[in-house]
């Protein structure tokens, strides 16, 4: 319809009043129906010219920031008409400076209670070219509590089986406790006087198994508690380097050839030297336990677009199909020793970086674990809109 009535009004001059008649109907109808979608919509909009006055907005935009009391709210600035202060200061600091923004948030009282509205400002661009501006409003209240809900029932679910490993981790090293306390026990019976070896013997064992209780615990902790992350711009290359000469000596013992391929030029990254040296030794101590027999431990980082890639791969037993879902969560090993939390505190690393971890394997040749952390960009500041056009609404 749009097409047909754009091209009656280039060929206007040429049409007799019967046609101009029917040309105004279908203007009429095809404006009264945009209308309809438009005040049929729940978010709000409102639409402003170049000189950022409104001239166009829908009733869900008034009910969702209530506009000021004035009997004409046309022609007038946009952020003149917004009633909310900290709403319009934001309209106008992002309209004067040209910029575009998205889903800004916002706490507003309506109807007696706290709403959550997210704000984005848009250009609006035709033919390459700036023809006003759209204010976007949604109200996100109800999608905001359903998200921390599902937060707080992962966090539950994620809490149930922490407990769980815990629970099965600790019953054996106290099991193991209580056992010799009682071989002590039963040593002293009847007995004024006992070997130091015979006690000796039974308190390495209980000796052994307190440590190993601490590390459980140690370790349930780091995956529990916030980290506290400290993220300073550093050579990732210079770090992994750092971290190889303690592995050296191990992955020798275990004929395990060592690669070391570092790309050139990297930029730095906000990165916690503590941390990474953590999480890259843990992928490396489990692709060694893949190993057993020997083989290639291949370190490699590279730049791609707007991130840097670190890969540790090792050519060794591989991981089921079945398992590589499950291998970050908390306790979840395929190892007969090992706490199961070793994958669980790398996915926390990275992800406290702004990273992300993948892992590709196949049993039999070997996995590939892939992270990548993203390369600091300059804050960015005036934006002409010829540049964003893409990012704009095109009318």
């Amino acid at each position: 319809m749009r097409k047909f009535i754009q091209k009656a009004l280039e060929k206007i001059e040429k049409l007799d009043i019967q046609q101009i008649h029917k040309l105004v109907s279908d203007l009429a109808q095809e404006n009264e129906r945009l209308e309809v979608v438009l005040e049929s919509m729940t978010d709000g909009i409102m639409v402003t010219d170049t000189e950022n006055r409104l001239v166009l907005y829908n009733k869900s935009a008034e009910r969702l920031i209530p506009f000021v009391s004035v009997t004409e709210v046309y022609e007038r600035k946009v952020w003149s008409v917004i009633a909310d202060m900290e709403i319009a200061d934001f309209v106008r600091s992002v309209l004067e400076r040209q910029e575009t923004v998205r889903d800004r948030e916002f706490s507003i009282r309506l109807g007696g209670e706290t709403r959550t509205l997210s704000c984005s400002v848009l250009p609006l661009v035709r033919n390459g070219k700036i023809q006003g501006n759209l204010f976007h409003i949604e109200d996100v209240t109800e999608k905001r509590a359903k998200e921390i809900r599902l937060r707080r029932a992962e966090s539950l679910a994620s809490l149930t089986t922490l407990a769980a490993g815990v629970a099965h981790e600790i019953k054996n090293p106290l099991g193991a406790i209580g056992i010799h306390i009682q071989l002590i026990k039963k040593s002293l019976q009847g007995k004024s006087r006992v070997g130091k070896r015979v006690v000796m013997k039974h308190l390495d064992v209980v000796t052994e198994e307190v440590e190993r209780l601490n590390k459980i615990v140690v370790d349930f902790l780091f995956a529990v508690r916030p980290m506290d992350a400290h993220l300073e711009l550093r050579d990732l290359n210079g770090i992994l380097l750092d971290m190889v000469k303690f592995v050296e000596v191990e992955t020798a013992q275990g004929d395990v050839k060592l690669n070391v391929e570092l790309a050139e030029g990297l930029p730095k990254l906000l990165l916690d030297e503590k941390y990474i040296k953590q999480a890259v030794l843990n992928l490396v101590k489990n692709a060694l336990g893949a190993m057993p027999e020997g083989g290639v431990l291949t370190i490699r980082t590279e730049r791609k677009g707007d991130y840097v890639r670190l890969q540790v791969i090792d050519t060794g037993i591989g991981i089921p199909p079945e398992y590589l879902d499950k291998i970050f969560e908390p306790y979840f090993t395929t190892k007969e020793f090992g706490s199961g939390l070793g994958l669980t505190i790398v996915y926390k690393i990275v992800k406290e970086h702004q990273g992300e971890i993948t892992v590709d394997s196949e049993p039999g040749k070997g996995t590939v674990f892939t992270i990548k952390f993203p390369i600091p960009q300059p804050e960015r500041q005036l934006i002409d809109y010829r540049q964003e056009v893409s990012e704009g609404v095109v009318t």
